[in-house]
C-alpha cells in the first residue's frame, strides 16, 4: 500500500503514515464490529445450551441488540467514586481496551496481509497480553473499595500464574518453527501432518499443549470456569463494580477482543492460521482469511460452549491447576520436543 500512495507522488514518510493508518483501520474497525457480533453470538450460544431463546426483540433475529446495548450504556452518565483516584479510574479501563487492540497488530490474515511483520511477533504478544493486568489492578486499586481491590489481586495472581506456563507451550512452537515471526509459524504447518494436514495439532508432541493452551487462555482471559476476578457471588461484579456507562463498556469490549484474540492464535500457532485444514488445490480456491474467519469461530464456540457448561472453580482449584500440573507437564514436554527435535532434525 506503501508503494502505491508513493507511484501516486506522495512522498515516502508521508505515503507509509498514511498505509499505517488505513491498514490499523482495516482491523480496528472490523474487530470491534466483531465483538459486537460476537456478543450476540455468545448469548445466542448460552441461550440454545439453557433451552432459552435468547436476544430474538431487536432487530431481525436480535441481531441489534449489541448495538442497542451500547448505545444504552453511551447515554448513561459516568459515575465516579468520591473516594476514587479519579485519573486512574479513568485511565483503567483505557488501558484495557488499547492493550486488547494492540495485540492483533501481529496477527498474519493472509500471506502478506499483516499490520506488523516483525521478526518477533510472538514476544510482542507476550509483551501485550501480560499489560492487560495492569487496567484490572488498577481499577481494582483505584476504585477504593473492597471487593473491585479483592478482584484486581485474584487477577494479577491469576494471569501471572498461567502466562508462566503459556510461555513454555510457545517455547515448544516457537522449538519446533524455528522462529518467533507468526506468519513463518503458519507457513511452517504447511503439509506437517502426513504431508496433507496443515497444523501442529496434528502432532503427538504438540498436540497435548494445544489443550493447555486453549485452557490457559480460558484463564488468561477470566472466562469460565476461570472468571475468579468476577465472581458475582463473592465479589458483586469484580474489579468493575463502580464503573458505569462507557467506562464500562470499554472493559466489556476489552474482554472479548482478547477472547478473539485468543481465539486467533489457537488458529495461528496449532492450526495452520489462513490456511485450509488439508494441503488440497482445490481449497485454496477459499480466500485465507476466511479460512482464518471460520477457525476463530469455532474457537469461538469453544469458549461459549465451556462457559455455558462447566461449573466456576474454586481459587484453589485455580492455582493448582496452574501451578502443580500445567507448569511441570508444560517443562516436561519443553525437554521432550527439544530433545526429539536434536535427534532427529539436528542430528546430535
Amino acid at each position: 500500500m506503501t508503494d502505491f500512495f508513493v507511484s501516486l507522488g506522495m512522498m515516502y514518510e508521508w505515503a507509509w503514515f498514511l498505509s499505517t493508518i488505513i491498514g490499523i483501520l482495516l482491523i480496528a474497525l472490523p474487530l470491534m464490529l466483531g465483538v459486537a457480533m460476537i456478543i450476540y453470538a455468545d448469548r445466542k450460544i448460552w441461550a440454545a445450551m439453557a433451552l432459552r431463546r435468547g436476544p430474538n426483540v431487536v432487530g431481525p433475529f436480535g441481531l441489534l441488540q449489541s448495538f442497542a446495548d451500547g448505545l444504552k450504556v453511551f447515554l448513561q452518565e459516568t459515575i465516579i467514586p468520591s473516594a476514587s483516584n479519579k485519573a486512574l479510574f479513568l485511565i483503567a479501563p483505557i488501558i484495557t481496551f488499547t492493550v486488547a487492540l494492540m495485540a492483533w497488530a501481529v496477527i498474519p490474515f493472509n500471506s502478506g496481509a499483516i499490520l506488523a511483520d516483525i521478526n518477533v511477533g510472538l514476544l510482542y504478544i507476550l509483551a501485550i497480553s501480560s499489560l492487560g493486568v495492569y487496567g484490572v489492578v488498577i481499577a481494582g486499586w483505584s476504585s477504593n473499595s473492597k471487593y473491585p481491590f479483592f478482584s484486581a489481586m485474584r487477577a494479577s495472581a491469576q494471569m501471572i500464574s498461567y502466562e508462566v506456563s503459556i510461555g513454555f507451550i510457545l517455547i515448544c512452537v516457537v522449538l519446533w518453527a524455528g522462529t518467533f515471526n507468526l506468519h513463518d509459524i503458519v507457513e511452517a504447518q504447511r503439509g506437517h501432518g502426513l504431508g496433507i494436514v496443515n497444523g501442529y495439532f496434528f502432532n503427538l508432541l504438540l498436540f497435548p499443549m494445544w489443550v493447555m493452551f486453549l485452557i490457559s487462555g480460558m484463564a488468561e482471559t477470566a472466562r469460565a470456569p476461570f472468571d475468579l476476578t468476577e465472581a458475582e457471588s463473592e465479589l458483586v461484579a469484580g474489579y468493575q463494580t463502580e464503573y458505569s456507562s462507557m467506562a464500562f463498556a470499554l472493559y466489556w469490549l476489552g474482554e472479548y477482543a482478547n477472547v478473539l484474540l485468543m481465539c486467533a492464535l489457537n488458529a495461528v500457532l496449532f492450526f495452520g492460521g489462513y490456511l485450509p485444514p488439508l494441503e488440497l488445490p482445490i481449497l485454496y480456491l477459499v480466500p485465507g482469511v476466511v479460512w482464518l474467519l471460520l477457525k476463530i469461530l469455532f474457537f469461538f464456540f469453544v469458549f461459549s460452549w465451556v462457559k455455558a457448561t462447566v461449573p466456576r472453580y474454586r481459587y484453589d482449584q485455580l492455582m493448582r491447576l496452574g501451578w502443580k500440573i500445567f507448569l511441570p507437564v508444560s517443562l516436561l514436554f519443553v525437554v521432550l520436543v527439544s530433545g526429539y527435535l536434536m535427534f532427529t532434525r539436528y542430528g546430535v
